[in-house]
């Protein structure tokens, strides 16, 4: 690998514009000779030796100028290409036994009374690039690694379960029922690779589009974490990703390519399927999509390998000494290369060589059947091949190749390059002949005369077959396969969490802070310390977590070439090669593709890391919910921290910051364990628990979600008979009401917690009311066990009716119950069907905006006072008080006057 200031240079090219000629004389004479060379040569050949030049200048290591992008031509030279060592007549016979089956299975899926659909059209053009990787490169997990990760593209499934067919790694019957994964159960197939769903067989989600390459990136570098700090060897590990032209469009496809670059991760590979094509229609139609890239990629520090054209470009690219070949090519639209794909040779021989007559002498002697099929290079499999082991052997930066195809390749003229071939999901008797005479394929026609299209396979002892089962044997086995190795951990006792069960004492912190000590503990612990892999986007110090510096220091394969400006500070900033934590700087989508990478360590690599993502809340399920569904799919596991949690607690940043609705986000992922705790020793138990269920034995495929704030409080340490059952199920009651004539129960969560408990004493102490405080630390799960709770008893009537938790606990609390959080009242009304008596939310629904706490709570009405007249007028419904005091409570509190709120607590970062 080239040394850290060859992979991260920084000063990129660039012309010395401010130093002055030492020597004009010899620059003239430079000069003089490329105004030569023009004038005798031409400019084609002039630009030649520009281009020789500069390639020459950087094997010196003199610093160039980057070109943006190169010539429509293919980046390695024909004398550059190594020996292919397989059998292309063997290959190119799998590969037409795979192309068949896809495409097949996807028309079958479409027969009359399913119409459940697939894609054709996408692996017909990146076939012959996955044919290769599965021949010559794809590394499979038999020797005890981690193998290679493999990104496959979403809409390519089909070609991927073909080919698995082949291997007797999947049936004919689990064939027929792709994506119908519960009424042919349990041969049901995913529609796209979805781990959750095929857990032996799918490793990484790739739909929906952009969070494949994102998410490759971030598994590249962790494996260099994972082998800089000493936890598995990643070294033989290699990551693929397969994307689409069209899905670079999206942001997430190109956003980080610069940390790829930067960190010199020679171990990742991006192969671009260039069809041109998006859904349904061009990707440039009037520009060059390849070039494009290139320039974007290059621009980010990426090594870019073009594979253009197929061999049969190749004598005529030798032969165009004036370059009027290759500047036809540079200059044609993507469109109308589309239209080549779907035209005539003659029409080819007029409309591309035939505007000049050195193009149309080129071509003279070929036929117009050799001038249709002059291929593009993505089909090639000698042309892949040499492409795959360059870039394998590059060193120093992440390689892109960038391959031209035509979708729906060999599926026959109403597919191939057409602008609705995405939405093609059956082929006609016609197109079957057409496309198995194109394969070579020994169907007879009444086969496809007949019924639904047959599979074909060639025998479990013919002779393609067994040179398929050889080279993955030779490479470690069959991919794609996930498998778990990893271990149940070796938990930590109750030592770990003593300090955060004591509490406080008299010094207010809030609960981002008291999550924080808990993980500080933890990553002390011999057996698992050094297993936790904190992340946060910029943010260390405003969590607290700066204290973790000195200590855990941060990843950096660079290590730390400057001086910080702290240094001198306890908790200077520290960069290091083998540092415990990730801090990936402003970027959210980032930090959550690094959770995701480190969650499902335990089966890419078998080893578990315990990945604990802090961030602003609102940036969360908010911003990256999409990647939080992605990690559920993956089934990565770890802590997720929604820091600076609650609409009125950010005081002061306003709208945009305001998280309210979070949790309710945090619902609708079904592999997500959300809470909302108010004191540390909850934190303590909810974490220990997530431990448990996430690493210990019979571990689960979930992941957990904190919410946590930045406000300060006074934690009470834990009570001698605190209700675990009750922290970990969601509910319990943490201060009884001491007095009163009448009797209420409120429920709050998090930050509102504190407010409860001020609302207690004001209804004791002024309004003659006994109200319970009880701490909800979950409504989500508390919601959950009571929808499961009713689907059982619709389901089976005849046995004993389930009882959901929060009615048994709330079964026997006397009086109204009130509920309140620094959430919209979505959040706790989540529960409301299934708590007994009379129920009321209080919430912060609307906007958010700056001002401070307490002034932001009178305005939401969630602020002790608030509460007061919340569980009065309860009352007053029951007839228990007299609705004046309604009017009196508004009155004594200026409840209708925001400015006369108390401005409450200020600051506390963490």
């Amino acid at each position: 690998m080239a040394s850290g200031s060859d992979r991260n240079p920084i000063i990129i090219g660039g012309l010395p514009s401010q130093v002055p000629d030492f020597d004009p004389e010899e620059t003239q004479e430079w000069l003089d000779s490329l105004d030569a060379a023009v004038d005798e040569r031409g400019r084609e050949r002039a630009r030649y030796l520009m281009l020789r030049l500069i390639e020459r200048a950087r094997e010196k290591r003199v610093a160039v100028p980057e070109m943006r992008s190169t010539d429509y031509v293919n980046t390695i030279a024909t004398k550059d290409e190594p020996f292919f060592p397989g059998n292309e007549e063997i290959e190119r016979k799998v590969l037409n036994a795979t192309r068949w089956n896809a495409a097949v299975m996807v028309s079958r899926a479409q027969r009359p009374g399913i119409g459940v659909g697939g894609h054709i059209a996408t692996f017909a053009s990146s076939a012959s690039l996955y044919d290769v990787g599965f021949n010559h490169f794809f590394r499979g997990k038999d020797e005890g690694d981690g193998g290679d990760q493999i990104f496959f593209q979403g809409h390519a499934s089909p070609g991927v379960y073909a080919r698995a067919y082949l291997l007797d790694r999947l049936t004919e019957s689990q064939l027929d029922a792709f994506r119908q994964e519960k009424s042919k159960a349990p041969n049901g197939l995913s529609s796209y690779p979805h781990p959750r769903l095929m857990p032996d067989f799918w490793e990484f989600p790739t739909v929906s589009m952009g969070l494949g390459p994102l998410g490759a990136i971030y598994q590249a570098r962790m494996n260099r974490y994972m082998e800089a700090r000493g936890i598995a060897d990643t070294s033989k590990s290699h990551v693929w990703a397969y994307l689409g032209d069209g899905e670079m469009d999206e942001p997430e496809s190109l956003g980080q390519l610069s940390i790829a670059a930067r960190e010199g991760l020679d171990n990742l590979t991006f192969v671009v399927n260039c069809n041109l094509q998006r859904l349904d229609g061009p990707v440039r139609g009037n520009g060059k999509i390849m070039q494009e890239l290139e320039s974007q990629f290059r621009g980010a520090g990426w090594n870019v390998i073009k594979l253009v054209w197929d061999r049969s470009w190749d004598p005529l690219l030798a032969q165009d000494r004036d370059g009027i070949l290759v500047n036809k090519l540079n200059s044609t639209p993507d469109g109308q290369f589309q239209t080549y794909a779907t035209e005539t040779g003659s029409y080819i021989r007029d409309h591309f060589f035939g505007d000049d007559h050195r193009l149309r002498a080129m071509v003279e002697n070929m036929t117009d059947d050799q001038i249709l099929h002059l291929g593009r290079g993505g089909h090639d499999h000698k042309k892949i091949y040499a492409a795959y082991a360059a870039a394998k052997a590059h060193k120093g930066q992440p390689t892109v190749i960038l391959a031209q195809t035509v979708k729906g390749w060999t599926l026959g003229p109403n597919f191939e390059g057409r602008n609705a071939t995405h939405q093609m999901k059956k082929l006609t008797v016609e197109d079957l002949k057409g496309f198995r005479d194109r394969l070579h394929l020994p169907i007879p026609d009444k086969d496809l005369e007949d019924g639904a299209p047959p599979y074909y396979h060639p025998g479990r002892d013919s002779e393609e077959i067994q040179y398929m089962h050889d080279r993955r044997k030779g490479l470690g086995g069959y991919v794609p396969t996930r498998v778990v190795r990893a271990k149940p951990l070796q938990l930590p006792d109750d030592k770990a969490y003593a300090g955060a069960k004591k509490g406080s004492g008299q010094q207010k912190i809030a609960t981002t802070m008291a999550f924080v000590r808990v993980l500080k503990d933890l990553m002390r612990d011999k057996e698992i310390g050094k297993r936790f892999v904190p992340i946060a986007p910029d943010e260390y110090r405003t969590f607290g977590m700066d204290a973790f510096f000195p200590s855990a220091k941060i990843y950096n394969p660079l290590g730390q070439q400057y001086e910080s400006v702290d240094r001198e500070l306890l908790l200077a900033y520290k960069e290091s090669p083998t540092g415990q934590m990730l801090h990936d700087g402003i970027t959210e989508a980032g930090c959550t593709a690094s959770l995701i990478a480190a969650g499902s360590a335990y089966a890419t690599h078998g080893e578990p890391l315990i990945p604990v993502y802090v961030f602003y809340s609102m940036f969360g399920f908010q911003r990256t919910g999409d990647q939080f569904w992605q990690m559920a799919d993956q089934l990565s596991r770890g802590f997720v921290l929604g820091a600076t949690a609650g609409r009125t607690t950010l005081t002061g940043e306003g709208l945009q910051h305001a998280d309210g609705h979070s949790q309710l986000l945090a619902s609708t992922n079904p592999a997500c364990v959300a809470y909302d705790p108010a004191y540390g020793y909850e934190i303590a138990h909810i974490v220990k628990d997530g431990l448990r269920r996430m690493y210990g034995e019979n571990s689960e495929d979930i992941f957990y979600y904190l919410t946590v704030y930045n406000e300060p409080i006074l934690h009470p340490a834990e009570p001698a008979d605190a209700d675990v059952e009750g922290i970990l199920k969601g509910l319990h009651r943490v201060k009884p009401g001491e007095k009163g004539e009448h009797t209420a129960q409120i429920l709050a969560s998090g930050v509102a917690v504190p407010w409860a408990v001020e609302a207690q004493q004001i209804l004791a102490d002024e309004w003659n009311v006994k109200a319970d405080v009880w701490s909800a630390t979950s409504w989500n799960e508390l919601r959950r066990d009571a929808v499961e709770a009713e689907e059982h008893n619709l389901l089976h009537p005849e046995e004993e009716q389930r009882v959901p938790y929060v009615t048994q606990k709330l079964q026997g609390a006397e009086g109204p119950k009130v509920a309140v959080s620094d959430w919209m009242r979505s959040v706790p009304d989540q529960i409301a069907r299934w708590v007994p008596g009379t129920y009321q939310s209080l919430g912060a629904d609307g906007f958010g905006f700056a001002d401070t706490r307490g002034a932001a709570r009178r305005f939401f009405h969630i602020d002790a006072q608030s509460i007061v007249l919340g569980v009065l007028t309860e009352l007053a419904k029951e007839g228990k008080v007299d609705r004046s005091l309604l009017k009196q409570a508004i009155d004594r509190y200026q409840l209708l006057d925001v400015a006369a709120a108390d401005a409450g607590e200020a600051g506390g970062d963490a």
